[in-house]
């Protein structure tokens, strides 16, 4: 099984970053995470799984672009 390293000079692609701000900014901002089920008073409804995806894909477009230097 072929493996892709990193390159030789230690730069890292736009989207690893990308992808590592949305790990750290998404469980902050709660975007992508499930409701947990409590008793008493629920406001609302669980947000859909299909939902929750596009949150995450428009939360990673817009880290890509910060990353990228590109104006939101």
């Amino acid at each position: 099984m072929d493996s892709v390293l990193p390159q030789g000079n230690g730069a890292r692609r736009n989207e690893d970053i990308a992808l590592d701000l949305l790990k750290f900014v998404a469980p902050t901002a709660g975007v992508g995470r499930g409701s947990a089920p409590s008793t008493g008073f629920v406001a609302g409804g669980a947000p859909k799984p299909e939902d929750q995806v596009t949150q995450l894909l428009e939360l990673y477009a817009r880290c890509l672009r910060v990353v990228e230097g590109k104006p939101a």
